[in-house]
């Protein structure tokens, strides 16, 4: 049923806050039963630890493995891979499933079904049957761009997506990798063939997929701008490795060797290979002339990474724009490719994108995003938007699966704040059905924050509605435009008082919301929503004080200018509020890696506040009160404390 799933408890309606929703659900009118304290000797590890993480946190108390409980697992071979059945009645849990990954499943949904009742906790009487519309619902994440996530922070990546039904991570690697042939591309904290070998571990552990995504080919400049490595750049320690030199093609090899040896026998090795749009310019010029074009040099280099993948039995994943420049690659490379096709902006359909490559015979997984990238918040509505039609023409077609992705750009964005459109991704690449962007609001709080309060979907609209109105009004983002100075006549022109009024006042709703409360499950998201909304309100009272000042500058009193100086003393204090909560939230997450540079944005802002500050009282003092004319504002402001 595709309603509000309520369960009548005698006198009391519930409804049912399932992330993804299953298939089917049939609910037993006034039959509810208590919460199971006990599994079987034999219950999976994973799907133990993920029950207790959450029920512990809700207070609903743990679970424990003994040789008779309530929960019964079955193996039932008529059901297809991954499904499963699970019935609550009176005399238990039923789980039915054809193999582990289904039994898991079944288990993560029962995680989400306990209800808080005047008596306790208590599970709905239900009977669902249950399975995936995609086969594969991996997430893509970059943790090259800045933001490198801790061992803990991995885990719990890792755990929190399993919960959802994902079963595949992909970290997005490109010079992060400590090669013990190579090291010095990597940062001092980088991840390591250990790591490594330890997360693909743990990831099996919840049923996971641990899919190494090492770049190849373009996006190699933290490797191409060591003097060690420049001569194998297309350009002068540069962006993409150039194929004309044997080199490159060598040290790409050892990285994909030793992460293989890391991560033995991954279903899927994406070699990247995207954006590659200077092949054929630069030191590649003659090479590509001489050894059949683009399209052929492009597709000798796919091909020599399969050569090296193969002997792992992983299938080699690439991204998909370079076939969409030249679909005469499709000819020339192996044909158990899998091509991830990635269109991250809001389009009538992606009908062509997919179809282009099913004509070429390959198998491909979609891939949207999450539109965080650049962004203070991601933009929600854009990311929505493209994941519901991308994944559900995707199903329509029967891709291979999902390849959700989110980018850190600029390398200040949060990984807490992409739960919202990845978890969308996911509910969507399972469920059969289209998922209803206001019914999945709906959803999300009780199934990720493990509250019912809508206000949680609420703050994320409202951050998403910021987000837009200040993008109608400037081009850039949203991350540049908190650092971008307030003074700047062309920017400043750009925000109007009503589009600052209507931010700072939805920043404020969402902020009000979230200082006082801490949901028991994923708080520290709920954190980085807060932290969002506070950067929204500083960044448009930065804009109204340029506009305060500059209106009263002209024609002061006394009280005008102090009153000036005092705004500014109010922005060094904004910013540096602001600090110690980004580091929070980044230490939170990441290793150290990127934070003091990005923390150092915070003070320089700060700093700039009080030479303006000191700038308007020696103005005060040297000009207006000893009766001269005021020097023009620009003119003060450039010149600062100086």
């Amino acid at each position: 049923m595709d309603v509000a799933f309520n369960v009548v408890f005698g006198a009391l309606v519930f409804a049912l806050h399932l992330l993804p929703r299953p298939d089917s659900v049939r609910i037993v009118a006034n039959c509810s039963v208590t919460v199971p304290r006990t599994v079987p000797s034999s219950f999976d590890p994973g799907a133990l630890e993920e029950l207790n993480e959450r029920w512990s946190a809700l207070g609903i108390g743990t679970l424990h493995a003994a040789r008779t409980s309530p929960i019964v697992v079955v193996r039932d071979a008529s059901l297809p891979s991954q499904a499963y059945h699970l019935a609550v009645a009176p005399n238990g849990v039923r789980i039915e499933s054809r193999d582990a990954d289904g039994t898991f499943y079944a288990a993560m949904t029962l995680a989400q079904l306990p209800q808080r009742t005047s008596s306790g906790w208590r599970l709905p009487c239900v009977s669902i049957a249950d399975r995936p519309a995609l086969r594969w619902r991996i997430l893509s994440d970059d943790v090259s761009r800045g933001p490198l996530p801790t061992m803990r922070y991995f885990e719990e990546r890792i755990r929190t997506i399993a919960a959802f039904k994902m079963n595949g991570y992909s970290p997005y690697m490109e010079h992060v990798f400590v090669s013990p042939t190579d090291p010095l591309p990597a940062p001092l904290d980088g991840i390591t063939p250990a790591q490594l070998h330890v997360l693909a571990s743990y990831a099996r552990t919840f049923h996971v997929a641990f899919i190494p995504e090492q770049q190849t080919f373009a996006h190699m400049h933290n490797t191409l701008k060591l003097e060690e490595y420049a001569p194998d750049a297309g350009f002068p320690h540069g962006f993409l490795l150039s194929p004309a030199v044997p080199e490159s093609v060598a040290y790409v090899t050892r990285l994909i060797r030793q992460e293989l040896a890391a991560v033995p026998h991954p279903p899927f090795f994406h070699i990247g290979s995207d954006e590659t749009s200077t092949l054929g310019e630069g030191a590649t010029t003659a090479y590509v002339a001489s050894h059949g074009g683009r399209a052929r040099v492009y597709a000798s280099h796919i091909t020599a990474m399969a050569r090296v993948i193969a002997p792992s039995g992983a299938r080699m994943m690439l991204w998909d724009d370079g076939i969409e420049r030249d679909p005469q690659i499709m000819q020339m490379i192996p044909r158990n490719a899998v091509v991830v096709n990635w269109h991250y902006g809001v389009e009538p359909s992606y009908e062509k994108y997919i179809r282009l490559i099913a004509s070429g015979g390959f198998q491909q997984m979609i891939a949207p995003g999450a539109n965080n990238w650049n962004q203070v918040f991601p933009d929600v509505a854009t990311a929505i938007a493209n994941e519901r039609r991308f994944i559900d023409e995707g199903k329509a077609e029967h891709v291979l699966g999902l390849f959700q992705t989110e980018w850190n750009d600029d390398g200040e964005t949060l990984y807490e704040a992409t739960w919202y459109p990845v978890l969308y991704a996911a509910s969507d690449a399972w469920e059969q059905r289209d998922v209803d962007p206001a019914r999945f609001a709906a959803d999300f709080p009780t199934a990720f924050f493990g509250i019912d309060d809508p206000r949680y979907a609420q703050d994320v609209a409202q951050l998403g509605d910021v987000l837009t109105r200040l993008e109608s009004v400037h081009a850039g983002s949203t991350d540049e435009l908190f650092w971008d100075d307030p003074f700047d006549p062309v920017v400043d022109a750009a925000l109007n008082a009503q589009t600052l009024h209507r931010v700072r006042l939805e920043a404020e709703r969402v902020e009000t919301h979230l200082i006082a409360r801490r949901p028991p499950l994923h708080s520290n998201a709920a954190s980085v929503m807060f932290l969002a909304a506070r950067r929204y309100d500083v960044l448009g009272r930065a804009f109204q004080v340029a506009d305060e000042i500059r209106n009263d500058y002209y024609s002061p009193s006394y009280r005008d200018l102090i009153w000036s100086e005092y705004w500014f003393w109010e922005l060094r204090d904004d910013y540096e509020e602001l600090a110690p909560l980004y580091e929070r939230a980044w230490n939170y997450e990441s290793r150290a890696g990127h934070l003091a540079s990005n923390l150092e944005c915070y003070h320089i802002a700060a700093a700039r506040a009080i030479d303006r500050a000191d700038a308007i009282a020696r103005v005060t003092r040297e000009d207006f009160l000893a009766g001269k004319p005021l020097p023009p504002l620009d003119d003060v402001i450039r010149s600062q404390a100086q």
